[in-house]
């Protein structure tokens, strides 16, 4: 019988029209959606369904609207019968992670991320602040890149998301970035892309952005959770409100080491893995971090259909 982990993706798979098929389809998906709209007090559906992208886009709108369509769709596998035994979610991902696995309520996740994401923007004045994809490059070369540049000139610059064997994020000052990058090219990098971010997530230039939400972190009603955890900062399994508090307090400027996280999934045996919610990028990640791994994206009707009828009997 298949072991299954439930993941859960974070910002860069947003896409306008995300989770109006599910709504249409399923009242448990409409609800989720309704929700969100109260809780916010704004029509996030409406956003979601309709755009405009540019506004969809925007870091505090992108958060709330990703944890709400991967929780329409949780809901629906669940009711479903699909059940696993962990759950990890890519950063933001962690708080559709720990909704699903009965940790924080869905009002409290979605207001939480909201304001996640507004101070994440506002930590760095736009255009100050970057990040790139170094492709073809072994961890420990591209963290030394990192170092050799703040060394070098002062500038910020850290590896910010262990993605997948030779594919390292980096995030810190546009000047920081973009030496980091040049060293990671001589060091025989396939590739060093910027990405389309307005901010440095994951970097230390987000401890400002850290000590805004700690507060609303510090008050968060959190329960124990029903399952594992594997949380970003380290990899580690929790299951505990005092480890997951801990974790979503340091993720904010500390790296997402989501190599580690599907490797210790591997080897507590899981061998299935459901990305529910937007896109399908994690899916692509599991497959380059192990090729045995079976995964199945789950955001759309057609997608969730064919997870229940492959994975419950």
């Amino acid at each position: 019988m298949a072991k299954v982990a439930a993941l859960f993706p974070g910002q860069g798979s947003q896409a306008v029209g995300m989770g109006l098929d599910l709504a249409d389809h399923w009242d448990a998906a409409e609800e989720v959606f309704e929700v969100a709209d109260r809780a916010l007090e704004f029509s996030l559906s409406r956003l979601c369904w309709e755009g405009p992208e540019d506004r969809l886009r925007l870091t505090e709108n992108t958060q709330p609207a990703l944890l709400a369509h991967s929780i329409a769709a949780w809901r629906v596998l669940a009711a479903g019968g699909l059940r696993v035994e962990a759950v990890a979610g890519h950063s933001l991902g962690e708080y559709s992670a720990l909704v699903a696995a009965g940790g924080i309520e869905l009002e409290d996740g979605l207001r939480t991320v909201r304001l996640r994401g507004r101070l994440m923007q506002e930590a760095v004045p736009v255009g100050e602040g970057g990040m790139a994809a170094i492709l073809g490059l072994d961890d420990d070369e591209v963290v030394a890149a990192c170092a050799e540049e703040r060394e070098a000139t002062g500038e910020e610059v850290v590896a910010a998301n262990f993605n997948s064997p030779a594919q390292v994020v980096i995030a810190g000052s546009v000047r920081g970035v973009e030496g980091a990058c040049a060293r990671c090219r001589t060091r025989g990098a396939r590739r060093a892309v910027s990405l389309p971010v307005s901010a440095p997530f994951h970097s230390p230039l987000m401890e400002r952005a850290r000590e805004g939400l700690r507060p609303t972190l510090e008050e968060l009603a959190v329960t124990d959770l029903s399952m594992p955890l594997i949380r970003n900062v380290d990899a580690r399994a929790v299951t505990t409100a005092a480890d997951i508090r801990d974790g979503l307090i340091r993720q904010i400027d500390s790296p997402v080491r989501w190599t580690d996280t599907i490797r210790a999934l591997r080897a507590d045996g899981f061998d299935t893995f459901v990305e529910v919610g937007a896109g399908s990028v994690l899916s692509g990640l599991v497959r380059r971090i192990d090729r045995e791994a079976r995964c199945h994206a789950a955001g759309t009707v057609v997608e969730i259909e064919q997870v229940l009828e492959t994975l419950v009997s």
